[in-house]
């Protein structure tokens, strides 16, 4: 009995998907499934206890608020992976390869920059001035504690209830660096993986654009039929 002098090569398992980094808003998803349920409420009463023209009314007005309540809380995120970065707009979705990045920009809102000058802002990941002046004056407390040598308000060591933080749970210390808000912690989380795949050949390709019928669609239909209704009243 004679035996092959090669062997095949065992097949190579496929290659798993890069998982998807995601971010979104707590309060804008707190704040959706509250205007919800108080849509819901409000409408579901007029629509099963109105009379006349009322059931009409509602109908149409929960078809035109809900989706747009859905658009600009819910449904807004970003994903990022060793790719590309997504994001999902209350109207739009980006794909745009990290190869294909200019830059990040941080000021009044949170933008992506693509190397053709095409601007798309972060909807999921919302600019607030005063997490960013809360944030500052962390900052100042930590660099005033620690050059006043770590002394807490209370009991005159690091630590301490004050500027040295709690039991050790302050705001920040000197060994984490800078305190920063949360979004602008986010944008720096994106930023390095920017600076690490945007050269890489994967994270190459083209910008695409797709436009969500998924609640245009409804939200116009809804704002057709109010139109209707009120018009012919």
């Amino acid at each position: 009995m004679t035996t092959p002098d090669h062997q095949s090569p065992a097949p190579q398992p496929p290659v798993p998907a890069a998982k998807d980094r995601i971010y979104r808003s707590p309060l804008a998803l707190v704040a959706g499934v509250l205007l919800l349920a108080l849509v819901g409420w409000l409408g579901f009463d007029a629509l099963f206890h109105g009379s006349g023209r009322t059931p009409w009314l509602a109908l149409a007005g929960l078809i035109l608020i809900v989706p747009l309540v859905i658009a600009f809380t819910l449904r807004p995120a970003v994903y990022a992976n060793d790719e590309r970065l997504r994001l999902r707009n209350p109207f739009r979705v980006i794909t745009v390869p990290w190869g294909e990045i200019a830059s990040l920009r941080s000021g009044y809102t949170n933008e992506v920059v693509t190397k053709s000058g095409a601007k798309y802002q972060l909807w999921a990941v919302p600019v607030s001035l005063r997490a960013r002046k809360k944030a500052a004056r962390r900052q100042a407390r930590v660099e005033s504690a620690t050059r006043g040598g770590g002394r807490g308000v209370l009991g005159g060591r690091p630590g301490g209830l004050g500027l040295g933080g709690f039991g050790g749970f302050g705001d920040a210390d000197a060994s984490t660096g800078p305190t920063r808000a949360e979004t602008d912690k986010i944008m720096d989380d994106l930023r390095e993986m920017l600076e690490r795949h945007g050269e890489t050949e994967q994270a190459q390709g083209e910008v695409s654009v797709r436009w969500g019928y998924e609640v245009a669609v409804p939200a116009v239909a809804g704002a057709v039929l109010l139109a209707i209704l009120l018009a012919t009243g």
